[in-house]
């Protein structure tokens, strides 16, 4: 049974990364790849006890796509109100190289106080304001994904598997900060200057219609969506703190602040610019494929850590190995093809390493930026994947390698770091 399950996976991956050659859309590939590893799993062990582990994965399931709509919502709502402008205006260059180092820059400080997957869909976003064309915006999209995994690695709350690793009491917040931040910021830098070398010339900016200058929006409008969106956004790692409660109920009261000053400035105006401006037309702009693509590779992950497969993959690796180094090494690579998640919580069970021991440190980095190996690989790149709608070959002959450099580079200096001190 666990053999059949993982082939269905295995030809559904490969399903989503043909979807163009197949014409098939990935989501729909997705869910039909989760469906028939459930009812497979459900088949031979019995419906009552598969629907309790059903139920369990899909409320962490649920709350990630909660989360996930939340964030796409008050992204859209700024993008409604072109609140964006406030940043793009400021950014002046069209040259490729300062434009593709500012973008990876900002994504990657910015995910280390957000998370990777929300400053994702804020600076995917936000590229649609810089870069009219579509061949220079995938290759800067490529390296948001890869600058918000290493942005979001040195931080407690920049990552969930940093996260589960800071709660799990393997971690704590100074050190894995002061140990991690040189080799993460290495893992973006090394691929960042590689493209840079090859990167000229100028882009196009997006030509901004003469509608968008005559939004019937005062200016006070505009800069109040954009900052208590903004502000919804880095609110959710503190309600986290203070209440902790999950991360979506931090989003979704910050959407819902967003939506009742909307609604109390659109009573000011006419009625068709009231729709126009409302949030109800920024959900109807929501891309609602991308977010079933998330709930299916997500349930088919987790059908893969019901049966038991990642586990076993885990325990494989500490026999067959039987070095923590190059187990972590493989463990991150490995976070490319399946979720991180699990693969880190089985190695939390597995060893007993002290609290801030560089297993952990290593750990919690190669988690982190493993997944940017491959597109579907991490939240950010499912994110990137579904806003962008980038290709998978695509992206494994662009991007992949550089990540893969990156990866390294940042690993090596790591380990460096730990013989020296």
């Amino acid at each position: 049974m666990e053999l059949i399950i993982v082939l269905v996976f295995l030809l559904g991956y490969t399903a989503i990364a043909l979807e163009h050659p197949l014409k098939v859309n990935k989501a729909a590939s997705a869910i039909l790849t989760c469906i028939i590893c459930w009812t497979l799993y459900a088949l031979c062990s019995g419906a009552e006890t598969v629907n309790h582990a059903l139920m369990e994965n899909l409320s962490e399931t649920i709350s990630i796509i909660l989360f996930l709509l939340g964030a796409m919502c008050i992204v859209e709502t700024i993008d409604m109100y072109d609140g964006f402008r406030i940043i793009t205006d400021r950014i002046h260059t069209t040259d490729k190289r300062k434009l593709l180092w500012i973008v990876s820059l900002l994504t990657f400080f910015l995910s280390a106080v957000l998370d990777n997957l929300t400053t994702t869909i804020v600076m995917v976003s936000l590229l649609h304001k810089l870069v009219a064309e579509r061949r220079p915006r995938l290759m800067m999209a490529g390296m948001v994904v890869i600058a918000a995994n290493a942005g979001g690695a040195w931080t407690p709350i920049g990552d969930l598997t940093t996260t589960m690793l800071w709660i799990g009491g393997q971690l704590s917040v100074m050190p894995i900060m002061i140990n991690l931040f040189i080799p993460s910021l290495a893992c973006l830098l090394v691929p960042l200057t590689i493209l840079t070398l090859t990167a000229k010339g100028e882009v196009n900016v997006p030509i901004k219609e003469s509608s968008v200058h005559a939004l019937p929006l005062r200016p006070v409008e505009r800069h109040t969506v954009f900052f208590l969106g903004l502000s919804s956004l880095l609110f959710v790692p503190v309600f986290k703190s203070f209440t902790h409660l999950p991360p979506f109920m931090g989003i979704l009261f910050g959407l819902s602040l967003l939506w009742i000053y909307t609604e109390h400035v659109g009573h000011i105006r006419k009625s068709d610019d009231r729709q126009r401006f409302s949030m109800t037309n920024a959900i109807h702009r929501i891309d609602m494929s991308s977010v079933f693509f998330f709930l299916g590779i997500l349930l088919c992950i987790n059908a893969l850590s019901q049966i038991g497969t990642l586990d076993k993959m885990a325990l494989w690796l500490d026999e067959t190995i039987r070095n923590s180094n190059l187990i972590v090494l493989s463990i991150g690579i490995l976070s490319s093809i399946v979720d991180n998640i699990p693969l880190v919580a089985a190695a939390q069970v597995m060893y007993d390493f002290p609290i801030d021991h560089a297993f952990w440190n290593f750990l919690a980095y190669c988690a982190g930026t493993g997944g940017s190996i491959l597109i579907i690989g991490s939240a950010a790149g499912v994110a990137a994947m579904g806003l962008e709608r980038i290709d998978f070959i695509w992206y494994l002959k662009n991007v992949s390698w550089l990540a893969l450099i990156g990866y390294l580079a940042g690993a090596g200096i790591y380990l460096l770091q730990v013989m020296i001190v």
